[in-house]
């Protein structure tokens, strides 16, 4: 009876984080669909079509107060990005608060792993780039596709221990945290402190209606897009705003668990004990009341923060991080020396990828666990580390999306982009290839 008690608890945490992976898998997927797509589509006969369609500009005017007018590209990295922030947002605060980052212990090693992976790659990058141009570009290699790289690992099957999973997962979500912060305090324009002050002030009402513990969605999300507007005009980029909005939205619950399971059953029980006619097609009045219970039942007993997090999660993965990718990863290959791949920007980007996130994650990682602050994974060894450090190298959409603020001219933005999808690519098959060797070899 203990073990299947047991049993039941682990499966309670395994099976959602385990459809979260599945998700993510998925995603990866689709992402490479959507790149394969755009590199045909910007190399195709009809490749001048590509640079037209996401340059065509849409606008919007309300009166005085709100004007915009950008090309279908920035909507999209301006724009949808900042719902795929929001949800990294939401993300990053749950597992801060209930995650495998929410105690020195769960959070050393992947806090190590990222540390590692982001400042190795742009010591590489910043050593190795000669072109006073492009130094900018450091950030590039510091970034991890959650995407891509669980993807990758998906293809591995029920090999994969479940702690390497999460180690992944855990680390990716601190990556994206840094990148963020890079973001914010590196990639910005000159700042307006006239919009920016406003922007806070809604900021901290948000904060106080958290506090105030209202749980009610749409006062978040319409301050929410004012707060995006308003760090866009201030010349701070207006992704920022969707991680700083997903902070305040409240993470508990409305109803506790004991309640939940008693006024379920009770709306239950109600629901039964009001049957229709059996040839009925329609529902009594009152089943459609134990209905409307039950349905507000559910909405308590969820945290907003996980709500809008499994609410959203589905159209960033499937809509905004492949339209991103389909508008983004159109590079022109025609006239590329293949020697020129390997040198030069797009050179530097590979190698800063491939071996800075190597021997980043790897190197911090080890030091954590030999100087006793952290330690490895159950059922993990080195060798498996190495592989999943190689897969951090999968920078994809978070590399190019750094690369688009580092660069403006198509002479630098095409090799950068270049770079990040060769290195993304051989980093990939190179985790693949380890991590196939050392689970097979962990379970002789």
């Amino acid at each position: 009876m203990a073990r299947k008690k047991q049993n039941n608890i682990i499966g309670e945490f395994i099976q959602p984080f385990q459809r979260f992976f599945q998700i993510e898998a998925a995603s990866g997927i689709v992402l490479l669909i959507a790149t394969a797509a755009a590199l045909y589509w910007a190399n195709s006969p009809w490749s001048s079509t590509y640079h037209d369609f996401w340059e065509s500009h849409f606008s919007f005017k309300l009166g005085n107060f709100f004007e915009m007018d950008n090309s279908l590209l920035h909507w999209i990295n301006d724009g949808l990005m900042a719902i795929f922030f929001f949800v990294v947002g939401l993300e990053i605060k749950r597992e801060l608060l209930a995650g495998e980052l929410s105690s020195i212990k769960k959070a050393s090693l992947p806090i190590a792993a990222a540390l590692g992976g982001m400042l190795i790659p742009a010591i590489f990058y910043i050593l190795l780039n000669t072109n006073p141009i492009t130094e900018v570009g450091w950030g590039i290699p510091m970034a991890t596709d959650i995407a891509f790289s669980i993807g990758v690992l998906s293809l591995l099957g029920r090999r994969v221990p479940i702690a390497l999973k999460v180690f992944l997962v855990a680390f990716a979500i601190v990556d994206d945290l840094g990148a963020v912060l890079i973001i914010a305090i590196f990639y910005s324009q000159e700042i307006l402190w006239y919009y920016l002050l406003i922007a806070i002030i809604l900021l901290l009402v948000l904060a106080i209606f958290n506090r105030l513990n209202i749980k009610w969605i749409p006062p978040y999300m319409v301050l929410g897009w004012i707060i995006w507007y308003l760090f866009y005009k201030a010349g701070i980029h207006p992704t920022i705003a969707g991680v700083l909005i997903a902070f305040t939205i409240p993470v508990k619950r409305s109803a506790r668990l004991l309640t939940f399971k008693i006024n379920m059953q009770n709306n239950l029980d109600y629901f039964c004990a009001h049957p229709n006619n059996k040839n009925a097609i329609t529902l009594t009045n009152n089943q459609l009341a134990a209905i409307d219970n039950m349905e507000e039942e559910i909405l308590d007993v969820q945290s907003p923060v996980q709500r809008l997090e499994h609410t959203l999660h589905t159209f960033v993965t499937f809509i905004v991080m492949p339209l991103f990718a389909l508008a983004n990863a159109g590079v022109v290959l025609h006239g590329i020396d293949v020697s020129g791949l390997f040198l030069g920007l797009s050179g530097v980007i590979q190698f800063s990828l491939i071996f800075g996130k190597l021997s980043g994650i790897f190197i911090f990682s080890w030091l954590a666990v030999k100087i006793g602050v952290a330690s490895l994974p159950e059922g993990v060894v080195w060798k498996q580390i190495i592989g999943l450090a190689l897969l951090g190298g999968m920078g994809f959409t978070m590399s190019l999306f750094i690369s688009n603020l580092a660069f403006t001219t198509i002479d630098i933005l095409n090799p950068a982009k270049i770079g990040i999808l060769a290195g993304s690519l051989i980093a990939g098959i190179s985790g693949y290839i380890i991590l196939k060797i050392s689970l097979k070899n962990n379970t002789n």
